[in-house]
């Protein structure tokens, strides 16, 4: 005779199996699908309200519903280092957007630093935590990953910032707009500025120095690799003041 409980039981584990396969992939496919939302929605955003790596503060203080939406969205997505260029370019973007939520919710700024802890103290629901812009830069991405060309796609609102993008970084274009945009800032005269023999770098490269310097490389041979024009390793190095002035159209 079978043993109707044994199969019975055997079933029913085959449907708790099944059953839990569904509501996982449920879970998965919604998370998916909210980052991909996410993504597409920044996209539309940025491209709206950026020209020429400057940003109409004014037109996203009149009406911030589009920003306020995207930000709803990146509250409650799930991010994972396992997904490395998911992760990253949620980052990247939340950053930029909670810069932009920052400025318009104190405009009109002169600069960020016209409202005390801009880049420290205030926080923003982000992947289901609240976090500061600092801790997004420091311990996000910078903690967790060796690329210093983060550097370049940050953009912290002021005018001595390599420029903001009118487009989200996404996992499938963020290796291209990385290189793209860490290219475009060291072969930009007015951000690496070259004469009479020395050489003037940005403040960036003073304050996260370790970052460029890893494995016994100088700063110009990090510049070196990504310049047209190559740098004298000879030159003097000086850091020109950063300009924190708003990257307002």
């Amino acid at each position: 005779m079978f043993d109707l409980v044994h199969i019975k039981g055997d079933l029913m584990k085959r449907l708790n199996i099944v059953a839990l396969f569904f509501i996982l992939y449920g879970i998965y496919g919604a998370a998916a699908q909210n980052a991909t939302l996410f993504f597409d929605e920044a996209d539309a955003l940025f491209g709206k309200v950026v020209s020429n790596g400057k940003v109409d503060y004014q037109a996203l203080k009149n009406d911030p519903s589009q920003l306020d939406a995207i930000l709803s969205i990146a509250k409650n997505i799930t991010v994972s280092k396992s997904r490395p260029e998911e992760y990253q370019a949620f980052w990247i973007n939340a950053y930029n957007l909670s810069v932009l939520k920052g400025v318009i919710d104190n405009y009109p700024l002169r600069s960020p630093l016209d409202k005390n802890g801009f880049f420290d103290r205030i926080t923003y629901d982000l992947a289901g935590e609240r976090i500061t812009l600092n801790d997004i830069e420091n311990k996000k991405l910078r903690a967790q990953f060796d690329d210093p060309r983060f550097h370049f796609v940050l953009v912290c609102g002021a005018k001595g910032c390599p420029p903001i993008i009118a487009r989200s970084y996404s996992p499938g274009n963020l290796e291209k707009l990385l290189q793209q945009q860490t290219i475009k800032a060291l072969n930009d005269s007015s951000f690496i500025r070259v004469s009479e023999g020395k050489l003037a770098l940005s403040e960036i490269f003073k304050w996260y120095k370790e970052d460029f310097v890893k494995g016994g490389s100088t700063e110009i041979e990090f510049l070196n690799k990504y310049r047209r024009e190559k740098v004298p390793e000879q030159l003097e190095i000086s850091y020109y003041s950063y300009d924190w002035r708003l990257n307002s159209i």
